[in-house]
């Protein structure tokens, strides 16, 4: 990028115009090409309830950047500062590539907007482009959160709610009783994950709450009010939302609550979430020099937006917009030609072949299968799950191990997810490293947990398998996958449970010496089914 002190590259600048529309639609569609991986991820994504809002998003942004178009005026003459684009737009090539390497087609999501940001910077230059930031950020709201966050965010969410719920309706003196994530009315039993259903519309209350921040004319703080509003908002209207389904519940019966939960599903829980944040800003202003309205405090002036689509036309066709299309023909030369297909043949035995005797412990009964929501939730390619038992005055043991042939959709979901989820409370979790108890000179991290419901308690083992890989942090095994993916184009791998119910007054170490012999024996023959290799 040189430029000359007879000013040939500004002339360059020029001698392009009227072609600045081509090369950015080029651009565009290099890119497009290039992150085709990523909007499919999108598509899929925005099919759920939690995502459903997604296709609205670029939508916003795009007002959102007329919007900004129409406060910064267009500037006079050549722009100079446009090349770090060009270094935005690599670095969002460079992370598409690893997410396609990785084969994790959320990176490739997230790097599309990275591109966005940059193509942004190189029309406008940077002294202006990156004053359009808001409208960019803005697209953060459209991609899924990655599995692992997602279903811990929820399942702390779901549980908030649930106890303020199961709390207002303790003060209104109806019966109820909160065990682990099972809310007990009484007349029926509710799943917190049903009763917190509302909680699909965090999402687009977020985007809103975004968007009325940026809007918002007011201080800074009340602007990062409004923005962190929409969480407690939306696990407040859940936590009426229970305690309004119990009162239902409680008076009029059961019947009553499926036609109250379809209609207080729907979009109801959305609006009075949006009043809400309405009242919060209107409330702040009370505070405010002036006392404004809501209305003065809300830039909601959208004349002339339209309009400055014909800045669009004056984009010019510079050295580095031309560079950014060509950036994007040769990544997506570059990864067709020089990155062969990897689609590693998986060699493993079915679960169906599990053995039924693990040394002195012999299978109880047949297969154990999981119900057919379970199934869905777990996406599972294989999996065993089954009752050993080795005399009638030992408890049995309780084994679980499912296989993923690909991890990057979906995966594999931690117990501190799934066991909360069916009612368990986690009282005590541990991760360690049982490598010299096996006689290894290699670690084996586990995660070593009790459980507990009601007064039931049980002892139990985990961890993921990645190859010959054993980890116990469920975030750690995403990294990895991530690693693998990119080094050998790897993505399969697994999780093994072992559980056993703890007696009454039974000691840890007594329900552990179980756990350590069972792990001993299922170590031996795993590899088999969850290959190490």
């Amino acid at each position: 990028m040189a430029s000359s002190e007879d000013g040939s590259f500004f002339r360059d600048q020029v001698s392009f115009n009227g072609f600045g529309l081509f090369w950015l639609a080029v651009a565009t569609i290099m890119a497009g090409w290039f992150f085709i991986d990523g909007l499919d991820a999108l598509l899929l994504a925005w099919q759920t309830p939690e995502y459903s809002h997604g296709p609205l998003i670029p939508l916003l942004s795009a007002m959102m950047f007329l919007r900004e178009l129409k406060i910064y005026p267009p500037r006079e003459g050549p722009v100079p500062d446009r090349w770090p684009g060009v270094l935005v737009i690599v670095l969002a090539f460079a992370i598409g590539a690893l997410g396609k390497l990785a084969r994790i087609d959320d990176i490739v999501a997230y790097a599309t907007i990275i591109w966005v940001g940059g193509i942004i910077l190189v029309s406008f230059g940077w002294s202006q482009g990156w004053k359009f930031w808001p409208s960019v950020l803005h697209l953060v709201y459209m991609l899924p959160l990655p599995a692992t966050i997602y279903y811990k965010v929820s399942i702390s969410l779901q549980m908030i709610s649930s106890e303020l719920g199961v709390g207002i309706l303790k003060v209104l003196s109806v019966p109820v009783f909160l065990e682990g994530n099972i809310i007990d009315l009484g007349v029926m039993r509710l799943h917190v994950a049903e009763a917190c259903s509302g909680l699909r519309y965090l999402f687009p209350i977020m985007s809103f709450s975004y968007i009325f921040a940026v809007l918002y004319r007011g201080p800074v703080w009340h602007k990062a009010v409004l923005l962190l509003a929409a969480v407690p908002i939306t696990v407040l209207m859940n936590s009426v939302r229970i305690a309004v389904a119990g009162i239902i519940a409680n008076q009029y019966g059961v019947e009553w609550l499926e036609g109250f939960t379809h209609f207080f599903e729907g979009w109801v829980i959305f609006l009075i979430c949006i009043l809400l944040l309405f009242g919060l800003a209107r409330l702040m202003l009370l505070f405010h020099p002036g006392r404004p309205s809501l209305a003065d405090a809300l830039d909601l002036d959208t004349s002339n937006m339209l309009s400055q689509l014909g800045r669009l036309r004056g984009i010019q066709a510079s050295k580095s917009l031309i560079a950014a299309a060509l950036l994007g023909a040769g990544a997506l030369m570059m990864w067709q030609v020089a990155v062969p297909e990897r689609d590693p043949v998986i060699q493993r035995a079915s679960f169906a072949l599990f053995p039924r005797e693990l040394g002195e412990w012999e299978q109880r009964g047949p297969e154990e299968r999981l119900t057919v929501d379970v199934e869905r939730v777990l996406k599972a390619d294989d999996y065993r799950q089954a009752t050993f038992t080795r005399d009638d005055q030992t408890p049995a043991i309780g084994f679980f191990s499912a296989f993923y042939n690909d991890q990057t959709k979906g995966g594999v979901h931690s117990p501190e997810i799934c066991l909360p989820s069916a009612g368990w409370e986690i009282a005590k979790l541990d991760r360690v490293d049982i490598g010299a108890e096996l006689g290894s000179d290699r670690p084996f991290p586990l995660n070593r947990a009790i459980i507990q419901r009601g007064e039931t308690r049980m002892m139990v083992y985990y961890w993921f398998q990645q190859g010959e890989r054993r980890v116990a942090w469920d975030i750690a095994a995403k990294f990895n996958l991530l690693l693998d993916g990119i080094r050998r184009g790897q993505t399969d791998g697994g999780i093994i449970r072992l559980t056993t119910p703890m007696e009454r007054g039974e000691s840890e170490e007594s329900a552990e010496a179980r756990l350590m012999e069972m792990t001993r024996n299922v170590v031996g023959v795993l590899p088999r089914f969850i290959p190490e290799s």
